[in-house]
């Protein structure tokens, strides 16, 4: 009896302390920031909301804006844009299809002065920042007045006059012609194949947002394209759905590594109205512009889903944490970030009067990642309410939030098959710096090269590990007729490194590291040695994956150390043998 006693009180003493580990760990654990998080904010060009800032400005004086604008959300920690680059069937590129924007110019159908396309500069200023670029496109809208006379020789209108709608002062395309939806899908692709874009991006315009005493007149097209006898909503719904299904479908035929997404009005349909929907009782965009977000997602017609949530906390109507547990329910495996109203910030509303104060942002941004199995990010409304950092919300992300940089998630249903590791990594040691340098790794085997490269370093008393971004140094993107190289100027005398490197191809997919480790020696030239490559992987994917796909780090192989100091030069085998498991408390606090 007493041996079970001491056996009990033994069981319970080692409870107790696998609670207080549990609970001890639990804060260290919430301090590391997500590796993988989309941080995006929308550029809208339409009425010059953020670029360019007047219509009347020059092709330089539109570059060095569309630079600094970069510049600052770099410092941000944004990782993704989301450009308007045809804000009313109009044009921010050259087209053959469509006039030049007159938000670029000042006139619709005038070139810009001296020439030049803009759109490929666009791309190539976000992606030598480490961001994705996201084509930003408004399927329907074709002015936002409805005086034809101002419109371009050129304009679609002047062509096709039976394509459009009036409605509420505006000209919009007919979602119910089938001719419409081969031209928008035309228009499309045509950015897709000549563009160096990343993603296609619609917003919440679809149908338009209903205005008293106007009606949608296209009870010609219901009549003429209806062969199902739908009734008229089911109708409209659809129209839009054939476009996004058969958008999605040219696009991943095009260019398979190109994403589709987009931003819906934030609630789908209330509860009271569906049993499937938010509790909620605001405007629907189910019935109120005819898209079914929630049907895109579960067919996979969107590889991302970004509703716009520009509602706080407290406001009952639609409140923000409702209506972000219900997103997280219904995305159905693809991706979900939200659209976050940072130009709130900038309101004085009297009905949601959380957004006076200088905590709502940051707290939607956690209640986020309180949901890290379902939440792939955050996109701002909009990139000028970011820079004018209202009631100091930049300074959260900057100096909090977004202090350590975030890769852009994965979807393994366009590509799970990562990029082969980099080659000849040399890191050559000084009093000043240390120099590291490599060379690109052959083709996968689903034929991709490395898009770029993540360098990690640790302390040499630090357990090297790839999900803590906290160590990422730097994030390259090899840019044509340069060396890949980086000089890490941090690098203290004396201390010893281990320098972790990973390739990463276009959609995020992390190879297996590279690595090397200095001993804190004056002068060094350390050469890691590669490991043999593992076996193909299959190319077929699965349809839909719930989390990113992440390849574990290897056990660190031979390496070669050549040291020279003195002017002599010594050759020194190292072999690092495989680690032993850990126990229990190792597993807990961690150590080598």
């Amino acid at each position: 009896m007493s041996h079970l006693f001491a056996a009990g009180r033994l069981l319970a003493f080692f409870v107790s302390i696998t609670g207080l580990l549990a609970v001890s760990a639990r804060p260290a654990l919430a301090d590391v920031p997500p590796k993988r998080e989309l941080r995006g904010v929308w550029i809208a060009t339409v009425e010059n909301i953020d670029w360019p800032s007047s219509r009347n400005l020059t092709p330089e004086q539109q570059r060095r804006e569309y630079r600094r604008m970069l510049d600052i959300q770099q410092r941000n920690g944004i990782n993704a844009v989301f450009v308007q680059v045809r804000p009313a069937s109009d044009a921010f590129y050259q087209s053959d299809l469509e006039p030049w924007s007159r938000w670029l110019t000042g006139t619709q159908g005038k070139a810009p002065s001296p020439a030049y396309d803009p759109l490929p500069f666009l791309i190539e200023e976000a992606h030598n920042r480490g961001m994705e670029f996201h084509a930003w496109f408004n399927p329907y809208r074709a002015s936002m007045d409805s005086v034809t006379r101002r419109l371009a020789p050129n304009h679609p209108f002047r062509q096709h006059p039976e394509w459009f709608l009036r409605y509420a002062g505006k000209l919009l395309y007919n979602p119910g012609l089938p001719e419409v939806r081969q031209y928008i899908n035309r228009v499309i692709l045509d950015v897709v194949r000549r563009y160096d874009i990343d993603g296609v991006h619609f917003d919440d315009y679809f149908y338009p947002y209903p205005e008293a005493g106007q009606v949608i007149h296209d009870e010609a097209a219901f009549a003429q394209f209806n062969p199902s006898n739908l009734s008229l909503p089911d109708w409209r719904r659809q129209n839009v759905n054939v476009l996004v299904r058969d958008l999605h479908d040219s696009i991943q035929h095009t260019k398979r590594w190109v994403k589709f997404g987009v931003s819906p009005f934030g609630v789908w349909m209330n509860q009271r109205n569906d049993p499937e929907g938010s509790a909620t009782s605001a405007f629907e965009g189910y019935s109120g512009l005819y898209a079914d977000a929630r049907e895109w997602t579960r067919q996979g017609w969107v590889d991302y889903i970004l509703p716009q949530l520009y509602w706080s906390s407290s406001f009952k109507v639609a409140a923000y944490p409702v209506l972000l547990e219900w997103w997280s329910r219904n995305r159905f495996g693809r991706h979900l970030y939200i659209g976050q109203g940072a130009y709130r910030m900038l309101e004085t509303s009297r009905r949601d009067t959380a957004w006076l104060g200088n905590r709502e942002l940051p707290r939607q941004v956690r209640m986020n990642r309180s949901f890290p199995a379902d939440v792939q990010g955050s996109v701002f409304f909009s990139s000028k309410s970011l820079i004018v950092n209202p009631r100091h919300a930049a300074d959260s992300l900057r100096l909090n939030l977004f202090r350590y940089p975030a890769l852009v998630p994965t979807m393994p249903w366009l590509d799970a098959v990562p990029p082969r590791p980099a080659q000849n990594l040399v890191v050559t040691t000084s009093p000043k710096a240390n120099t590291l340098t490599w060379q690109p790794a052959p083709l996968a085997p689903d034929g991709d090269l490395a898009a770029y490269y993540v360098l990690y370093r640790f302390a040499a008393n630090e357990t090297p590990s790839p999900d803590d971004p906290r160590h990422i140094l730097t994030v390259l993107r090899p840019k044509p007729g340069t060396g890949l190289a980086y000089v890490d100027t941090a690098a203290r005398p004396g201390l010893g490194y281990a320098y972790y490197l990973t390739a990463v191809d276009r959609l995020h997919n992390e190879s297996r590291p590279v690595n090397v480790r200095t001993t804190g020696r004056p002068v060094e030239i350390i050469v890691a040695q590669a490991s043999a490559d593992p076996a193909p992987m299959p190319p077929a994917v699965p349809p839909v994956a719930t989390a990113p796909v992440r390849t574990p780090l290897p056990t660190p192989r031979s390496s070669v150390t050549r040291t020279t100091s003195g002017g002599s030069i010594t050759k020194i085998k190292t072999k690092i043998k495989p680690r032993k498991k850990r126990g229990f408390l190792q597993r807990i606090f961690g150590g080598r």
